[in-house]
């Protein structure tokens, strides 16, 4: 506690002290506690002094520390890569100095839904994730880069090949290994996506999971969180993902939350279906007893245009009632998917070998177009109609 204050109080000139030291975000301070705080900022002091120069110092932005308060005026001092001092540096000793007056300072972003598990293996760095300020992602949507077995990695070798990538790993912690080994340029996170799991188990197909097949399921989210995976994920608009009944989420989800995970959703639809979808998710939540995060938040179509609004009071509606459900949205006004998103969860059936002989029949392929063209036309994605049916 004493840390986080003098983080607070450093950043202020020695003109601020006497205020400082009447109260504290608001509140009175006792003689003991402007004692305390008097000797913590001598200390400091001393302590900028003592160090080596800076190798950067920033000065006058508007510091956003990412602890929910508000911005703050002050300097930082970034030493070997990292920030050792933030407060009134006009004195320390420097090897270079950014003026950041009129723009603001944070210690970077965090992209909530990032999916750069396989291209960090590319190139660790990740300068498409740098170059925009996120130093932090959290991925994995549905499907997740582990866990793996030798038949996801057959279906997925197209995949690993086109990235010249070797799947020597089977488990979160072997994967996490990896990254340590090779070194990482951002912080990454990850759910277990409820799709691998279920791949792991049943395949691709379009069966749902026995008693037995789901306590396999289960132990399965159970050995992921233990491996350092925050949550269960959902993507159920993508195949096999909308094989699963909303039982079988709740199955999985409770598993994440016994460890302090939470369950974050690409729902089933995002289109006509979108509010029985919002109560879906709220359900999983309410049942699992788990925090709910409901991914790109929107409504697809125009016959839905001016529909967000009913989007809102329902989420709003679930949290009065006591279920923690949070919704993030993006602000672009299209949205593209790959084609396979658009043809029905029934032709998935077993995976892409199987959609491609489906495909190559005439017939089949004139019963997808029919799919098609009930689509609305604005777009939305794979068999959202016959999935939210399912449920």
């Amino acid at each position: 506690m004493e840390r986080r204050r003098l983080r607070k109080l450093a950043i202020f000139d020695r003109s601020s002290e006497s205020e400082i030291f009447r109260t504290y975000q608001g509140k009175p301070m006792t003689l003991a506690s402007r004692l305390v705080l008097a000797l913590l900022l001598i200390l400091s002091t001393v302590a900028f002094a003592a160090d080596s120069p800076f190798d950067l110092v920033i000065t006058n932005g508007h510091i956003v520390d990412g602890t929910g308060s508000p911005w703050y005026s002050g300097d930082i001092g970034i030493r070997d890569g990292r920030i050792a001092a933030i407060g009134n540096l006009s004195s320390a000793a420097r090897k270079r100095t950014v003026d950041a007056k009129g723009r603001v300072v944070a210690p970077g972003f965090v992209d909530m839904l990032g999916q750069s598990e396989t291209t960090i293996l590319v190139d660790p760095r990740l300068p498409s994730k740098i170059y925009q300020g996120i130093t932090t992602e959290i991925t994995g949507e549905g499907g997740s880069a582990a866990p793996l077995n030798d038949a996801i990695i057959a279906n997925d070798r197209p995949g690993y090949e086109h990235y010249k990538i070797n799947p020597d790993w089977r488990t979160f912690r072997q994967y996490f290994s990896r990254l340590e080994k090779q070194g990482m340029g951002i912080n990454l996170a990850s759910y277990v996506g409820a799709t691998q799991v279920r791949r792991m188990v049943l395949g691709d197909a379009d069966v749902q999971p026995t008693p037995e097949q789901l306590e396999k399921m289960k132990a399965l989210v159970r050995e992921a969180m233990r491996d350092g995976a925050v949550g269960v994920s959902t993507s159920l608009m993508y195949a096999p993902a909308p094989y699963a009944k909303t039982e079988e989420l709740i199955a999985l989800a409770s598993e994440a939350s016994k460890f302090g995970g939470i369950y974050a959703t690409h729902m089933r639809n995002e289109s006509d279906s979108v509010l029985e979808s919002i109560d879906e998710a709220v359900r999983i939540g309410r049942e699992a007893h788990i925090p709910v995060e409901i991914w790109h938040f929107k409504v697809a179509g125009k016959a839905n245009f001016g529909r967000m609004p009913q989007l809102v009071a329902r989420v709003n509606k679930a949290r009065a009632e006591g279920v923690d459900v949070e919704a993030d949205t993006y602000a672009y006004t299209a949205w593209f998917n790959s084609m396979s998103a658009f043809v029905p969860a029934w032709a998935h059936d077993g995976g892409d070998a199987k959609l491609i002989e489906r495909l190559k029949d005439p017939a089949t392929r004139a019963r997808t177009a029919k799919t098609w063209r009930r689509l609305p036309k604005t777009g939305t994605t794979s068999g959202t109609r016959s999935p939210a049916r399912r449920m």
